[in-house]
């Protein structure tokens, strides 16, 4: 008969759970000893060990674990919904700023969205000793810098050489590997605020000849330029965003002032005419255009037009040139053209579909019109079917002209 202490000796003695017996365990010396490990030879099994039953604190811990990874979850789910909270309002002006900077729509996008993931990946780190709209700033100039350091400048046509002023000079082959400036939607404008004062203070600052215009500056120059004039930021705080001192950014808006008035007048107010004006002659403007109507397209233009044709380095100045050069090269027939009003860089602009031989009209480009005294003083052509699309518009027309190719 096994006794109590005889029990308890045995007790001490059993290995504990998932620990191999010792020989001192299998081999005792005491009778009852072994007694009661037979009698408990099923549960320790053939190994001699007992079966690994998980313990309380075991379950307590992967309770606990999985009670801390569902607040990680959960505590992930409302920061999400904090940052889009206080970052979303500023993603549209953030990508008009990157376009001043840049002069791509394209890379603008990437730029803007590069610009929200470091934010993400740092909202824990932000403090708030700053705004929010400061600090994604800062984010997004220091992205645009490190951009311009690999970039060259985006120009237009007139910014590479003189201008031709006859029709028949022969064209220069188009220039793809050059990195064109390019327009720019007016959604990008529109959609930073609702102001309407603001939007007419802000329109010379997105008009394409203020935007080619800050391409022949520095990097730090445009952006101390952006900042400060166009955006209003306090020195203070474009210096923060700089890491430098309100010194030098004061010294580099000087410096980017004079370099900006060497390039030469932009205008700021170009005089448009009223919105009813302005659609009549934008109407004549399409209707001469798909018709290859050039007397009537000669009554709309000014004396000193210039028409510019991205990737094609080769551009023209004055009405005689610029019609002479339609008439012979694109104005050929009536039809071969379908223009759609829209808008771009505070400007009217056209997009252009060429006829096909699927009888469908395939996206060409974006054509910006700039007006004076209640005519066309200049004309750019971006030959890039893909822009087309950046203007919520389809690749392809089904329209119809009243002409037939």
């Amino acid at each position: 008969m096994t006794t109590t202490s005889s029990l308890t000796r045995c007790r001490s003695s059993w290995p504990r759970a998932g620990v191999p017996v010792s020989p001192r365990h299998s081999r005792s010396n005491s009778p009852s000893c072994r007694r009661v490990c037979d009698h408990r030879g099923d549960r320790l099994g053939r190994a001699g060990t007992r079966p690994a039953w998980p313990s309380r604190r075991r379950v307590f811990e992967q309770n606990a674990c999985a009670r801390t990874e569902r607040r990680n979850v959960m505590n992930a789910a409302h920061e999400v919904g904090d940052f889009e909270q206080l970052t979303s309002g500023y993603r549209t002006e953030l990508l008009a700023y990157c376009y001043r900077m840049l002069g791509s729509i394209d890379e603008a996008e990437d730029l803007v969205q590069d610009t929200y993931i470091r934010a993400w990946r740092y909202f824990d780190r932000f403090e708030g000793r700053a705004s929010v709209r400061t600090w994604l700033y800062k984010i997004a100039t220091s992205a645009c810098l490190t951009a311009l350091q690999t970039r060259r400048r985006r120009p237009l046509p007139s910014g590479l050489r003189a201008p031709s002023e006859f029709a028949d000079v022969p064209l220069a082959e188009a220039e793809p590997r050059i990195a064109w400036l390019q327009p720019a939607p007016d959604t990008i404008l529109h959609a930073t605020t609702g102001d309407p004062a603001t939007v007419v203070s802000l329109r010379g600052t997105i008009r394409l000849a203020f935007i080619a215009a800050l391409q022949h500056l520095s990097a730090r120059q445009r952006a101390v330029l952006v900042l400060r004039d166009v955006l209003g930021w306090p020195a203070s705080e474009v210096a923060l965003m700089l890491d430098t001192s309100t010194t030098a950014v004061n010294s580099a808006l000087r410096r980017a002032r004079t370099q900006l008035a060497s390039i030469g007048p932009i205008e700021a107010d170009l005089g448009e005419p009223a919105e009813p004006q302005l659609q009549a002659l934008l109407d004549r403007y399409v209707t001469a255009f798909e018709h290859a109507d050039i007397a009537g397209l000669t009554t709309l233009l000014r004396a000193d037009v210039e028409l510019e044709m991205p990737p094609i380095p080769t551009w023209f100045t004055g009405r005689d040139a610029v019609c002479g050069f339609m008439g012979n090269m694109i104005l050929t027939a009536p039809g071969l053209w379908h223009l759609v009003p829209t808008r771009a860089n505070e400007s009217p602009a056209l997009a252009i579909y060429q006829h096909g031989a699927d009888e469908l009209y395939h996206a060409y480009g974006i054509c910006t019109l700039t007006l004076i005294g209640g005519r066309i003083a200049r004309i750019v052509v971006f030959a890039d079917a893909e822009l087309v699309t950046r203007f919520d518009l389809p690749e392809i027309s089904t329209w119809r002209p009243t002409h037939p190719a």
